[in-house]
């Protein structure tokens, strides 16, 4: 296997992008193997062009319009060449063909924007956020409501599959599988899918494999057969990079076998070849500095060396291409310049100075408009690509902060306490302002950002049970000064997420309320309490959702109907938490609840032991932090420090991991301690008896903590 060495080279800016809006050409003929680049961005310019001596050569470039284009994509006949061009822009769907020419313009009458778009042959697939339809000749086909909104859809190949298979990625962390205007069956994915992708650019050996990625990063396969699906491989998110935004399949290496590229929202671009087992292996990444939001292989400055182009989301189109860049000369040699470079030196200072003036006469205009009174002030405008995911890995909340111009500061205020986690990637100053908690304000943080970032990435922990609001005040280096206010719901149950298992072994606890309230109304509540739950209201008559704890792996089942919700958990705390916020919304609705509530005693057990290993192992943690400055100083007395047991050599050996892990995790200790707390307040307050007064002996147990001796605690605490 080929060692990668790429280089990063510029192409052009374009306006913002959105996911999915470049495209590479297919090459005109076996002599000029070069293709060109098709992108569109949010101002509905579609620019078609290719690189000839470093500089692009515009094939054709359309007028900006109202709209912004959402995706792009490239159709021709099935199992032919796809050259022509399709754009998606808000309800419409636009065909261009390589010259440019527009021959298709398609109002699709949709109450929502089209979000994704796939072509195949005669047949146009797309979806808004919950809606999707299926076109033959422009003609209506198919259709499906779904009931969560979808991130992306395709279509196994028509010519390689006897039926119109669409699969449509959808936020729940399901694949749903259609046939004709039904659903076939859902496939679980590890994660939020984000994007789809044919396996090998036409599904595999069978034309039935589909590539996902997913918002907490990561990648899989899976199988889509008729009757049911079958998960190949998925590779996990260990070094919790971002969220995956493009995925594409090119043989870059020159092994013969298609490599995968995968395009993250936090800038990273991999490749990954495939071993003797068909299981991906990293062989190459490279860090940009902003969303990557498309990606596709081939050759596009020069023939015979293939790259990666990338779009991102400021609207940079730039390729890492294995074309050497730089020429080295030892000490005394002449380096010669070519015509070509020569040229283009001198094009670039022609370019600078007309810049320059530029520069001096907008400031000029500036200053003139700034002392006349009758000058009316305009804000500037700008856009902020924001993503707020949760991690079940750490249990921690991902706040990404994105602009197409630099970051000058972001203003943190949280009503809510709330923990700030270190983030490798953050390179901002922050800086903590005192706060009074009485008058609801938990939280005033600075990010100062560096020059020219455009991205930032913070990481938020919240406690259940404490709900409110977190606002970022956005001010990027622009003048006049301006700022944009964005705001993030901490929920009741913030740190659980969606799955479709629900183990009916465990000891559970049942909450029941009944009263006069409408599906809707119950399902307004429970979104309200719970992420990750869609803002429509489900179809049907009954409405079934699971959830874990990303924190304890704890589980909760909610179904609920008209008049009747009842809600089933193995953590007595996510019940108590339920009761109270459920309540206290049907209140503000002045509509009466009757409660009705089953208390299992083998609950409590069962959820100290969940919170066991994550205590002994944070007790160990802290223990082995306060030995180390005693150990290091004993290191200086000691030349030889082989006669300290193993245990406290590893303690050395590890001491910056340790450190740096114990710094990652601020309060998690506290964390677990205030979770025993409000199990044991909770599990006497459905008994009818305040135990408050008891919390100190309780901390006392937790001082010298053994698991038994809580046990019997909280069994004698009557």
């Amino acid at each position: 296997m080929m060692e990668l060495n790429l280089t990063r080279v510029d192409y052009v800016q374009v306006g913002v992008t959105s996911q999915k809006t470049m495209k590479l050409l297919p090459a005109h003929s076996k002599k000029d193997p070069t293709q060109k680049i098709a992108v569109a961005d949010h101002s509905g310019v579609l620019q078609c062009f290719n690189m000839k001596k470093g500089n692009p050569v515009h094939a054709f470039k359309t007028l900006p319009g109202p709209l912004k284009v959402t995706q792009l994509e490239l159709g021709g006949p099935p199992g032919g060449i796809r050259e022509k061009v399709f754009v998606a822009m808000g309800p419409e769907v636009r065909g261009f063909n390589k010259k440019g020419k527009q021959f298709l313009g398609f109002d699709t009458n949709l109450t929502e924007s089209i979000k994704c778009l796939h072509v195949d042959g005669a047949d146009l697939f797309i979806a808004g956020n919950y809606i999707y339809n299926h076109y033959r000749d422009c003609k209506d086909m198919n259709y499906f409501l779904s009931s969560d909104k979808i991130n992306d859809l395709i279509c196994l190949p028509l010519n390689r599959t006897p039926e119109v298979t669409p699969v449509l990625a959808c936020q729940d962390r399901v694949l749903r599988i259609l046939k004709d205007s039904e659903l076939l069956y859902e496939v679980e994915v590890p994660g939020p899918p984000t994007t789809l992708c044919l396996f090998g650019n036409d599904g595999g050996d069978e034309g039935e494999e589909v590539l996902y990625g997913t918002s907490d990063g990561r990648v899989g396969l899976v199988q889509i057969s008729r009757l049911s699906p079958s998960h190949r491989w998925e590779l996990p998110n260990e070094k919790r990079n971002g969220g995956v935004l493009a995925l594409d399949n090119y043989d870059i290496t020159g092994d013969g076998i298609l490599d995968l590229i995968v395009g993250r929202d936090d800038g990273l671009v991999e490749i990954y070849g495939y071993d003797e087992t068909e299981e991906p292996m990293l062989k190459y990444s490279n860090a940009c500095s902003e969303s990557v939001t498309s990606v596709q292989g081939g050759q596009v400055a020069s023939a015979g060396y293939d790259e990666v182009v990338c779009a991102t989301y400021a609207g940079w189109v730039l390729g890492l291409t294995t074309e050497e860049q730089h020429k080295e000369a030892g000490p005394g040699n002449e380096v010669k310049i070519s015509q070509d470079v020569q040229n283009k030196m001198i094009h670039l200072r022609q370019e600078l100075e007309e810049i320059q003036q530029k520069v001096m006469k907008e400031r000029e205009k500036y200053q003139y408009t700034a002392q006349n009174k009758k000058a009316i002030s305009a804000v500037p405008h700008f856009h902020i690509n924001d993503k707020y995911v949760l991690n079940r890995e750490d249990a921690s909340y991902t706040l990404s902060l994105e602009l197409q111009m630099a970051i000058d500061n972001v203003l943190l205020q949280s009503d809510v306490p709330i923990d700030l986690l270190d983030v490798d990637k953050n390179s901002a100053v922050v800086s903590y302002s005192a706060v009074d908690p009485e008058q609801g304000n938990f939280l005033l943080a600075t990010y100062r950002c560096q020059a020219n970032t455009t991205r930032l990435e913070l990481k938020i922990r919240s406690i259940e049970g404490q709900y409110g609001t977190i606002q970022a005040y956005v001010t990027p280096r622009l003048q006049p000064k301006t700022c944009q206010i964005k705001q993030y719901y901490i929920k009741p149950l913030s740190l659980h997420q969606r799955t479709h298992i629900f183990d009916e072994n465990r000891p559970h606890n049942s909450l029941k309320l009944t009263g006069q309230f409408s599906l809707a109304e119950v399902h307004s509540w429970v979104s309200f309490c719970i992420p990750e739950l869609p803002d429509r209201t489900p179809a049907g008559d009954t409405v079934s959702f699971n959830f874990v704890s990303t924190f304890l792996d704890t589980q909760l089942s909610c179904t609920y109907r008209k008049g009747e919700a009842v809600f089933k958990s193995d953590n007595i705390s996510t019940i108590s938490i339920l009761k109270d916020v459920l309540t206290k919304e049907a209140t503000k609705k002045k509509i009466r609840l009757d409660i009705t509530y089953d208390i299992n005693e083998e609950s409590i057990p069962h959820t100290l032991s969940l919170i066991h290993p994550k205590l002994e192992y944070q007790l160990l943690l802290a223990k082995k932090v306060q030995l180390i400055e005693a150990l290091k100083e004993l290191q200086v007395h000691e030349s030889d420090v082989s006669f300290m047991s193993p245990e406290y050599q590893q303690i050395l050996q590890d001491t910056d991991k340790l450190q740096q892990e114990y710094k990652r995790q601020p309060c998690h200790l506290e964390r677990l301690y205030g979770m025993i707390t409000d199990l044991f307040i909770d599990k006497f307050k459905f008994k009818g008896q305040n135990v408050k007064s008891k919390v100190p002996l309780l901390l006392e147990v937790l001082d010298n903590y053994d698991l038994e001796a809580l046990l019997i605690f909280f069994n004698t605490c009557e």
